[in-house]
This record gives C-alpha cells, sequence and structure tokens, in this order.
C-alpha cells in the first residue's frame, strides 16, 4: 500500500477527545494489550498527530503520528500497527516468518506467497482468514511487515503451502516507514530457537544461554579423549508406540538422500509423517477423526522445516490411496461413516516399524539378549556365538555362508553395526531432537577471489548447528569492521552463506572455537587463516 509515494491531505493536531477515542479503539483492536500498554502507545501529554493522506492506488488512509513516528493507520474504520509499533511490541500479532531475500519483494508491494515461508518445529501461529499477522525474517523476531492472512492456518496446510498467504498492508523500508526516524529493526531472539545440541554418536555439542551480543555457546559433552571415538546412532527397527517414544521421531529424515528419486523421496517423507501423526498427535479421545482433518491438522505439522509435503508428488497421489496402504499394513481402520466422507477409526498404537533411531549401546543389548535367547553362546568358548540362518542373513557376506559357523562377540557387535545406517542428533532447547541420516556437513568455510582482485570469505553450512546466518553475519560485520553478506548457498536448498569482506578466518576461527566452543572438528578451513607477519 505503501510501496509507492502518498498524498498527504492534512496534518493536525489530535484532540483531547479524539485521543481518548483513540485509546479506546486500539484497545478494542488489540485485546492483548493491557491499559498500561494503550497508554504507553497513546500517551496524554506528548504530542500526537493526525495525518490523512492518499495512498498511489487512491486509498484514503488515516495515521496518528507520535514524536515523529508513524504508530498506527486506519484503513476502511480498521486499525494496524506500524513497524515501528511492532518493535515495542513484537508479540501484539501472530507473527510468520520468512527468508531474509523475500523482504526485498514485499517492500515493492508484492504479497507474501506460502512458499515462502519457513514453517517452525513448533508449527505456524493458529489464524483465520482475514486476521491481522506480521511477518518477522529468520533469525530476528521484529517484524518487518503487516498484513491480512488471505486464509486460515489450516487451509495453508491443507493447500501444501502454495498459493497466497498474506495480503501484505505496510513493511519496514516503505514510505510510510520513511516517513519516521527511518531507523532499523531491532535485533530480537527468535523465541524458543536457541543454539543446538548435536549428537554425532557418542558426541553431543549442547547450548548454554545467549552470551552478549546475540552469541551463543556451545560445548561438547560424552567425547572420548582418548581415541576421538564417538557412539553412532543407528537406523534399527521398534515397534510404533517405542519409535515414537524415541526422540529420534521428530527428525523425519529432513534431508532426502540424493540417490533416491524425488517420489521415493516423498513416499519417505509421507509414511513418516503419517507415523509421527498418529503417535505424537492424535489421541485414542479423537477417533473417529476425519481422513482430511488428519492430513491438514496433523501431518502437514509434522512436516520437518524445509520440506514441503505434497502427495500429488508422491506413488500414491491421492490421500486415499496412501491410507488405503497403511490399512493393508493393519497400522490403521478406515470407514465411511457419511456418504463420500471417510474417517480414521481406528489405529494399532503398536504396529512394529523401521527406521527408528538405535544408539550403539542399545544395539548391543539387542544382539546380546537375542543370542542368550536363542542359546547361541558357544558352551566350550563364551567369546564365541553361533550363527543362527537369521545372523548369516544379516551380517555375512554370500561366500561366507557356509564356511563361517561362529563369530567372537567384537566381530558380531562390529559386523552389525556396519550393516545400519550411521545418523546425528540435533537438540535445539525446549523443543524434541531432530535425526537426520548419514554424518554431519561439518562448516565450510573457503576463500573466493572477487572480480575487482579483492579476497572474501564465505562461510556455509551454519544452520546445521543452530547458528543464524544473519546474526554471525553482524557479529563478523562489528569484529572485521568489513563488509558482510548473506546470500543462497549454491547448490542448496533455503540455506544461506555469509560472505566476509577480505581474508577473515583468524576472527571466524575465535567466534566459533571460542566464542561458541564448537568442535574444531566440525569446522574446515582453518587452516587457511593467514599466517602472523614476522617481526623485522
Amino acid at each position: 500500500m505503501f510501496a509507492k509515494a502518498f498524498r498527504v491531505k492534512s496534518n493536525t493536531a489530535i484532540k483531547g477527545s479524539d485521543r481518548r477515542k483513540l485509546r479506546a479503539d486500539v484497545a478494542a483492536a488489540f485485546p492483548t494489550f493491557g491499559t498500561d500498554q494503550v497508554s504507553a502507545l497513546v500517551p496524554g501529554k506528548e504530542e500526537l498527530n493526525i495525518v490523512k493522506l492518499y495512498a498511489h492506488r487512491g486509498d484514503v488512509v488515516t495515521v496518528y503520528v507520535c514524536a515523529g513516528n508513524p504508530i498506527l493507520f486506519e484503513l476502511e474504520k480498521n486499525l494496524y500497527p506500524t513497524v515501528y509499533t511492532l518493535w515495542s511490541y513484537p508479540d501484539l500479532l501472530p507473527t510468520f516468518t520468512t527468508w531474509p531475500l523475500v523482504l526485498e519483494k514485499l517492500v515493492g508491494g508484492a504479497d507474501l506467497m506460502l512458499p515462502g515461508l519457513v514453517v517452525p518445529p513448533a508449527g505456524l501461529p493458529q489464524v483465520q482468514k482475514g486476521d491481522l499477522c506480521a511477518i518477522a525474517l529468520v533469525g530476528n523476531r521484529a517484524p518487518v511487515a503487516v498484513g491480512v492472512a488471505a486464509m486460515s492456518t489450516a487451509e495453508m496446510l491443507t493447500s501444501g503451502l502454495k498459493g497466497r498467504g498474506f495480503s501484505v498492508l505496510h513493511t519496514y523500508q516503505d514510505h510510510l516507514w520513511r516517513s519516521g526516524d527511518k531507523s532499523s529493526p531491532p535485533s530480537l531472539a527468535p523465541p524458543a530457537q536457541d543454539t543446538p545440541d548435536v549428537n554425532e554418536e557418542k558426541g553431543s555439542v549442547q547450548a548454554e544461554p545467549a552470551l552478549q551480543g546475540g552469541m551463543k555457546r556451545l560445548t561438547l559433552e560424552g567425547e572420548d579423549k582418548e581415541n576421538g571415538e564417538v557412539q553412532q546412532q543407528l537406523c534399527g527397527e521398534k515397534s510404533l508406540s517405542e519409535a515414537a517414544e524415541d526422540p529420534g521421531v521428530r527428525g523425519l529424515n529432513p534431508e532426502p538422500t540424493d540417490s533416491k528419486t524425488l517420489q521415493e523421496q516423498m513416499d519417505e517423507l509421507l509414511q513418516r509423517c503419517f507415523l509421527h501423526a498418529l503417535k505424537c498427535q492424535v489421541k485414542k479421545a479423537d477417533l473417529p477423526l476425519l481422513t482430511s482433518t488428519f492430513l491438514g491438522s496433523h501431518m502437514f505439522s509434522c512436516c520437518p522445516e524445509g520440506r514441503q509435503l505434497d502427495i500429488k508428488k508422491s506413488s500414491y497421489k491421492k490421500l486415499s490411496k496412501f491410507l488405503w496402504h497403511m490399512q493393508q499394513e493393519q497400522m490403521i481402520q478406515v470407514e465411511e461413516l457419511s456418504r463420500g466422507v471417510e474417517s480414521i477409526v481406528a489405529v494399532d498404537w503398536r504396529h512394529p516399524r523401521k527406521g527408528s533411531v538405535l544408539e550403539g549401546g542399545e544395539v548391543r543389548t539387542i544382539i546380546v539378549n537375542y543370542a542368550k535367547k536363542n542359546d547361541l553362546v558357544d558352551a566350550d568358548n563364551k567369546n564365541l556365538v553361533k550363527l543362527d540362518p537369521i545372523l548369516c542373513d544379516c551380517i555375512l557376506e554370500k561366500n561366507e555362508q557356509h564356511t563361517v559357523v561362529k563369530l567372537p562377540w567384537d566381530s558380531l557387535l562390529t559386523r552389525c553395526l556396519e550393516r545400519l545406517q550411521p545418523a546425528y542428533q540435533v537438540t535445539f532447547p525446549g523443543q524434541e531432537p531432530i535425526v537426520k541420516k548419514g554424518k554431519i556437513c561439518p562448516i565450510d568455510i573457503t576463500l573466493a577471489q572477487r572480480a575487482s582482485n579483492k579476497k572474501v570469505t564465505v562461510v556455509r553450512n551454519l544452520e546445521a548447528y543452530g547458528l543464524d546466518p544473519c546474526l554471525v553475519a553482524a557479529v563478523l560485520q562489528q569484529r572485521c569492521q568489513a563488509s558482510t553478506t548473506v546470500t543462497p548457498a549454491p547448490g542448496a536448498k533455503d540455506s544461506l552463506q555469509v560472505q566476509v569482506q577480505g581474508n577473515q578466518i583468524h576472527h571466524l576461527s575465535q567466534l566459533l572455537l571460542e566464542d561458541y566452543h564448537l568442535p574444531r572438528k566440525y569446522i574446515q578451513g582453518l587452516e587457511k587463516a593467514p599466517k602472523p607477519r614476522k617481526k623485522k
């Protein structure tokens, strides 16, 4: 609305009666505001002006200006806060998050499309169509835009996060913002989104409270100092109930495996969101549950951040076909309780499944118990285990199956672990752990040469450790006294990289190792730091 210059019709000081009316209107429009907050926003003695203007499209807008800054604007008898007000009261409106690169489009007058939303682990805020909402950027909950929801949260999820999500009315850097003091958004930490714990095998990186300047502290716990060995977490098999109790279910394979087709990846994501929704969200009291409600209110909210659940891209194509397959596997029972409307009427909570997370100690316990239960421990030598047909199929190569009949305990356990896929676990404070297959990618630091023959330092993979690239860039800019930029990382979806002018690896080393306390083994490229100059 304010993407282009507006024309001021009048600018007058507010009367006492209008001031009281404005307070009443603010209290009615924003019920969460207390009396003290309303009085602070609309003060009794400070200068307060009413500015009537024409927007570039002809809309008549009333703006309330206090101490030189627009604090509220009124359009068609609806009252809206400006970004200046939201920076003082960031929790006034339900806030949705998008990527920093989207801001430029919003300032230019574009609406916010749903594919641009970043879905937090706790899910999207609950709103109805027409509700007033704030829009913030990843890493900072200070709102940068105000808009109206084009659909409810349930409709957003049902649509697969496609289409127009919000009609944007006002943004940071638009002409209404320019009419004030042109201050920048404050740095406000996102709620419940601190630096994560990282569990890779036996190692665990745990977060402590934020340090000054918005920095986080990471410490490594549980690492074997003598040989640096770590205990792997591996994909094994548990019952549906046990698997959902396992923290790893929350991860739902957020990073697709490159060797799988897109359809296979979507099939896997669909099944895992289905299983997580059944165990962690759906209760027996919810049954019977409409299948459409199960998808829109439960499965979509279980989709990990950065992924998008789209049944049409799976091999099933339709929800009814997928649920029919789950019914064939005796996980659920689906019935048509009314004509043309299907509901889930029963769930087998104890149904077994594969793909859950097991630590090395759990694998050892399972194998030992299996060997003892089936009398496989050699009677003459307790260090040997006899191999039954199941163990032969699991751990022996084809050319060994007729020659190897016993194995030492160490060899048996080692072979079992080698057959399982390694994984690592990331834990954000106050949230369930996220498990990702494979090995965690280290933070990658490289030096690049630009056309002007100047060097820049490039940092990637910060998000895997819960580090916000925008916040890291701000810290580096201050420490290095050099310009920084945050851009999309090439070849990585929804991942950002930080670029700093010059060779700043020494400063990066101090920041990551000493301030954030990341283990050196999770960072590559530190050896490229400039060598100290020799004294003459």
